[in-house]
């Protein structure tokens, strides 16, 4: 249900937390593959046969995620392990010599990235290139051969590092401009030059590389043989469970701080957790960059430049109450000006990521008001230990409070939710069609068992829409697709959600380790283990859950879903659920609704800014190059540039109107899970909220953005959702007035 970034820092990723650090391990991957291929065999949904084929798939998964741009392999090494290893890898994994292939093709995979940074720091150091030339580069190299020969491979990267340079000195030049238009200083002048730039983001790259220890290769390697099964069965490394677990229960132990790995080798903290524990100290600051850490604070400082995110995570994290020391540079301090900063690790709650809802008034036309709840679920976390943060009691507690404000009406935003429980989902979807079938499961005997929800009766029942997209995925196409299923919600949003329908269950590895082996690193297997399918029958696999009303989306223009991941399992039916009972579908007025949003979505400018940006970004990644004419490029800027002011412009003059309109007609109240005791609710104070929960660091590059907010902090997509709405709760009360519909 998450995925992997291998060399990026995510902002979970990055979150300090807590476990005991055992660096010093002496694990053997080798017992760790035999394990898991063992594992894979008799606990994969899919059975699918350790063979030659399969070893087949995971060389060439495993090539393609160390190179995925085929940059640094050349064709005579990619055939060179085909013969080697091709047909064996399966072999290797049962007779626990996993590690042979998986360190020679790193080690090799480490020398041509070596060969490549030191011949792009030079060519960067003595080329002057010439952009009047007519030269380009593909977009993506993911479907190019690797190259044929080393110097084909110096001539792609002679290009690759050209149209580095390239971008890095027109970014420049559109911040100059953008800074001198609008009378501010260019965030960017005391940065080093372009080729200092690049060469910096090489040397980052390089000690990223370098910086892999065992358990990262394996990583690496173990993780490409689970995807090779499907993209969602993986293996997580000791490191990365414990940031799942961290993900999941929505909470971690630790300073309580957003750090980013910086291309000159510090760490810098972007955020700090309000009331956290490097909060309360008040000794760490935003913009702060830590230089070196020492784990127990007991004089054993590491040095940390140019030290994996995720090493460094390792490093900072430790149990509850125990110290950490860190080495920081100090924001806006002298140059080379350190200072020592003791911080004790405690319990952070992730605040920032659980649910939280408004109370939406809106005045209508004719006289009285709508009360409207917008509850809005980032992901469905839960403790598994204690079940203690759990989004589904989150949810109920908002509900409540939900109904005592007496709302008339409920959004319900799944934007952006890549899953989680699937029990916590089995109880949210109960609070709205009480008790009944919300999904069924299948596992790899073709047993199927549907899962109810056990709530009496409904605690909301009344009208409802659910806004989806395409990063929607799993837990929340079980949700959408129950409540579309029982006609209980109208669905709104992109063409489809992500289209996962896979269940994945983590398995101790260690567990199956022989007494005298050491299992302390050995990590998970979260394989799939079953598919699940709405109470209609239908799989969400491939084709998610479809709107009944779709909006525009430039994700309709991207690879975004499972169809576009590798090796993913087909989509599928079965028979309806038992005791699946829906309510009338007449009670939804899907025909009318619709054909309401479509009357105002043709007359939508932002909706119609997004069916334009959707044809011109097909156009643009179905040509697949990247010029390297300056002038073509500038050429480029200028009318993206145009485009970007005619139409800040415009919405300058119309957002103004709309918020004018919008104090009149709207008023919006907060209700995090901190406000449920208040007698009356606040106001949203659009500023203020952002940083309730956590403080980020400021950014002058974004301070040059003069895009225009969206009115009222309502983006064109919760906008229509509340037009919607109110189309949904007129038609309900009319319905009810005339004695023609019924509460679920």
């Amino acid at each position: 249900m998450t995925a992997r970034t291998s060399l990026f820092v995510t902002a979970l990723g990055a979150m300090v937390s807590c476990t005991s650090l055992s660096l010093q391990a002496k694990t053997d991957f080798n017992v760790v593959g035999r394990e898991m291929a063992g594992m894979l065999q008799n606990s994969h949904y899919a059975r699918i046969p350790f063979d030659e084929k399969l070893s087949e798939r995971i060389l060439t998964d495993y090539l393609n995620d160390l190179d995925p741009a085929h940059m640094y392999f050349t064709k005579a090494d990619t055939e060179g392990f085909e013969k080697k290893y091709g047909g064996r890898l399966h072999e290797l994994l049962i007779r626990g010599r996993c590690m042979e292939p998986a360190n020679e093709i790193y080690s090799l995979y480490l020398k041509r990235v070596t060969e490549r940074v030191e011949s792009a720091k030079e060519i960067l150091k003595n080329e002057t290139f010439d952009y009047t030339k007519e030269e380009s580069v593909k977009r993506s190299r993911k479907e190019e051969p690797w190259p044929a020969t080393d110097e084909e491979a110096k001539v792609l990267w002679r290009l690759q590092i050209k149209e580095a340079l390239l971008s890095e000195t027109l970014r420049r030049e559109a911040f100059t401009r953008l800074a001198e238009e609008q009378g501010k200083e260019d965030p960017l002048s005391k940065e080093v030059s372009p080729v200092e730039k690049i060469t910096l983001r090489y040397e980052r790259f390089l000690h990223t590389v370098e910086g892999a220890d065992e358990e990262d290769v394996a990583n690496y390697f173990l993780s490409a043989v689970a995807r090779s099964h499907d993209p969602h069965t993986d293996y997580m490394s000791a490191r990365e469970m414990d940031r799942f677990r961290a993900g999941m229960a929505n909470q971690l132990t630790g300073i309580g701080a957003l750090l980013q790995a910086e291309d000159d080798g510090a760490t810098t903290i972007m955020g700090i957790v309000v009331n956290g524990p490097a909060d309360k100290g008040g000794e760490l600051s935003l913009n702060d960059r830590i230089v070196g850490v020492d784990p127990l604070n007991d004089g054993n400082m590491v040095d940390i430049m140019y030290m994996k995110i995720d090493h460094v995570v390792e490093l900072i994290r430790g149990a509850q109450a125990t110290q950490v020391r860190l080495k920081v540079e100090p924001a806006g301090g002298a140059p080379g000006e350190t200072t020592f900063v003791v911080i004790v690790r405690d319990r952070v709650e992730l605040k920032d990521e659980a649910a939280t809802a408004e109370v939406i008034e809106k005045t209508r036309p004719g006289g009285g008001k709508s009360r409207i709840g917008f509850l809005r679920l980032p992901s469905f976390y839960m403790d598994f230990e204690d079940g203690d943060p759990s989004v589904a009691k989150d949810v109920q507690k908002l509900l409540v409070r939900l109904n005592a404000e007496k709302i008339d009406g409920l959004v319900f935003d799944l934007r952006g939710n890549g899953g989680g429980s699937l029990e916590e989902v089995r109880r949210i979807t109960g609070f709205f069609v009480g008790r009944g079938p919300v999904v069924q499961v299948k596992d790899t005997f073709g047993r199927i068992e549907s899962k109810d929800a056990l709530f009496r009766r409904p605690l909301y029942d009344g009208p409802m829409v659910v806004l989806t997209d395409k990063s929607s995925a799993s837990a929340s196409e079980i949700l959408a697709g129950a409540l579309q299923d029982y006609n209980r919600a109208l669905i709104v949003g992109d063409s489809s959600t992500f289209g996962k329908g896979t269940v994945q269950q983590p398995m101790e590895i260690g567990r199956f380790f022989r007494f005298f082996e050491d299992n302390t690193r050995a990590g998970y297997l979260k394989a799939t283990i079953q598919t699940f399918y709405r109470v209609s029958g239908s799989s969400t696999q491939l084709k998610g859950v479809e709107p009944d009303i779709k909006l525009p989306s430039l994700t309709d223009a991207l690879e975004i879903g499972e169809a576009w991941l590798d090796h993913p399992l087909a989509h599928d039916r079965i028979r309806q659920a038992p005791d699946f009972k829906p309510f009338a579908e007449t009670d939804l007025f899907r025909p009318l609704l619709k054909a309401r949003s479509e009357g105002r979505l043709k007359k939508d400018t932002d909706f119609q800014y997004v069916v334009e940006d959707v044809e011109r970004t097909k156009k643009r990644l179905a040509e697949n190059e990247i010029s390297l004419q300056m002038s073509v490029r500038e050429a480029e800027l200028k009318e993206s540039e145009t485009r970007r002011k005619a139409r800040n412009a415009e919405r300058r003059e119309r957002f103004g109107k709309m918020e004018e309109a919008d104090a009149k007609g709207f008023k919006f109240f907060r209700l995090t899970l901190d406000d449920l005791e208040l007698e009356t609710l606040a106001e949203v104070d659009l500023e203020k909220d952002a940083e309730a929960f956590m403080r980020r660091a400021h950014d002058d590059e974004e301070d040059l953005d003069d895009t225009p907010l969206w009115p009222s902090g309502l983006d064109v997509v919760k906008r229509e959702g509340l037009a919607i709405m109110e189309d949904l709760i007129e038609q309900t009360e009319l319905a009810r007035t005339a004695g023609v519909l019924k509460k679920p």
